[in-house]
């Protein structure tokens, strides 16, 4: 049974470590997420962004597997299913397919107008138990043709979208989505104390987690940071792993053709991936 995140994060919070999303994009995704979870006793969160819930063919779609794997494959651990940088519209959408969380991005509106949207989203998911994550100060990168610059958010901002009654925070603190520039300046470590600080107890979020160096990453958790997320790291080995594959010669012996070998080297790359980011998180054995 899928949960919400609230009180994965309450837990979290109080064990200092953070539990990952992983965002899914297909079938060989979520399985690997699911079983790595279970193999290693973690909590995880399954994030869909609206454009591999629409590769997926639909949120209700992504529902029906996800539920459909935890049942057959005998999972026990807490998951969440997770809309990632939802509009308006999606949020209440996924609210409607059966997620357990949300995360409204209404980074790109005025403050104002992101707490009316965010207090009408917290209000229909809260009747329905389902958790909300709100967003302050777009994240960098680039997510499903979200572009953002790595801003670093505004700490009274924080506390006046926190206050609403949202369960996890993302704030910016100079992260950014995909591969790190190599000139990145790096966390802001002192905007994020300062945030913690504002918006206590609040959970935050990392966002961007690809490429963020180990240290940093371990700081940032000590700092309140409670769910971090993670996406391109997983796609960059399956990818070096698939690639391999074909480089090999391996679909030209025997049934190697066949999807289900041709996709099983990727599969076990990111669970490797999904593994190490667990162990790093402090999730393991948290379940």
């Amino acid at each position: 049974m899928l949960v919400s995140v609230k009180e994965m994060m309450q837990k979290a919070k109080a064990g200092k470590y953070a539990v990952g999303q992983f965002n899914i994009n297909n079938l060989e995704w979520t399985k690997a997420v699911l079983t790595t979870a279970q193999e290693n006793n973690s909590p995880v969160i399954l994030g869909v962004s609206e454009g591999a819930g629409k590769y997926m063919g639909g949120y209700k779609t992504v529902v029906g597997m996800v539920n459909g794997m935890i049942e057959e494959l005998g999972i026990t651990v807490p998951v969440a299913l997770h809309l990632d940088h939802g509009s308006y519209e999606h949020a209440i959408k996924c609210i409607e397919a059966g997620f357990s969380s949300v995360m409204f991005d209404g980074s790109h509106y005025g403050i104002d107008e992101n707490i009316e949207k965010t207090k009408e989203i917290i209000a229909l998911a809260n009747s329905k138990g389902i958790s909300v994550e709100a967003e302050v100060g777009s994240i960098g990168g680039e997510e499903d043709g979200v572009v953002g610059a790595g801003e670093v958010a505004d700490p009274a901002e924080c506390k006046r979208i926190a206050d609403l009654g949202v369960d996890i925070l993302a704030a910016g603190i100079g992260n950014i989505h995909g591969k790190y520039p190599e000139n990145w300046a790096g966390l802001n470590f002192d905007v994020l104390a300062e945030i913690q600080e504002t918006t206590s107890p609040m959970p935050l979020v990392l966002h961007g987690g690809t490429g963020i160096p180990e240290d940093m990453i371990r700081k940032a958790i000590s700092l309140g940071v409670c769910k971090i997320n993670v996406n391109t790291e997983c796609q960059l080995s399956f990818s070096a792993a698939t690639r391999k594959y074909f480089e090999e010669g391996k679909d030209l012996v025997g049934k190697g053709f066949d999807p289900r070998k041709v996709l099983a080297p990727g599969f076990e790359a990111i669970k490797a991936t999904v593994k190490e980011k667990m162990e790093l998180f402090g999730s393991v054995n948290k379940a």
